[in-house]
């Protein structure tokens, strides 16, 4: 169970990536998402974003209590979640996909409140939360400019 923590919270690997290891994460996203992920209903979106989320929580837990540090480097398992949070229904068109990328890595990196209080609960829940709260600052932007626009 500890190695398929490991396989699950690093995204298949992606963490261990010696350089920004969540940004490559949510870049392979948005390209699983443009060149397929786009083509899922809605229903099984959400689907994949819960089961991303609640696995992610226990694996990132494991691998958390196991490395004793605080959100270790090599869980992107939550930047992975995330992305595919600020792609639902976003449609395949690259402006929108590479501005939602943008903004929800920013959103992350700077963490404006409350992520930064979200980051702050326990084990798993804040390592997954802070990156859905940035992922929920992104995709309202993006959607607004997308329906404004």
């Amino acid at each position: 169970m500890k190695l398929l923590s490991k396989i699950i919270s690093s995204f298949f690997g992606a963490g261990y990536f010696p350089v920004a290891p969540g940004t490559l994460t949510s870049l392979v996203v948005i390209l699983a998402y443009k060149f397929y992920l786009f083509r899922l209903s809605w229903s099984l979106h959400l689907l994949i974003l819960f089961l991303l989320f609640f696995i992610g929580i226990y694996a990132s837990t494991k691998v958390e209590s196991e490395s004793r540090k605080k959100d270790p480097r090599k869980i992107v398992i939550d930047e992975a979640c995330g992305q595919l949070l600020v792609l639902f229904r976003m449609g395949d068109a690259w402006f929108p996909i590479l501005s939602g990328f943008l903004l929800f890595r920013i959103f992350d990196i700077i963490k404006p409140y409350p992520i930064k209080k979200v980051e702050t609960l326990p084990s798993g829940w804040g390592i997954m939360m802070d990156d859905i709260v940035a992922a929920i600052y992104a995709g309202v932007i993006i959607n607004l400019y997308l329906i404004i626009k």
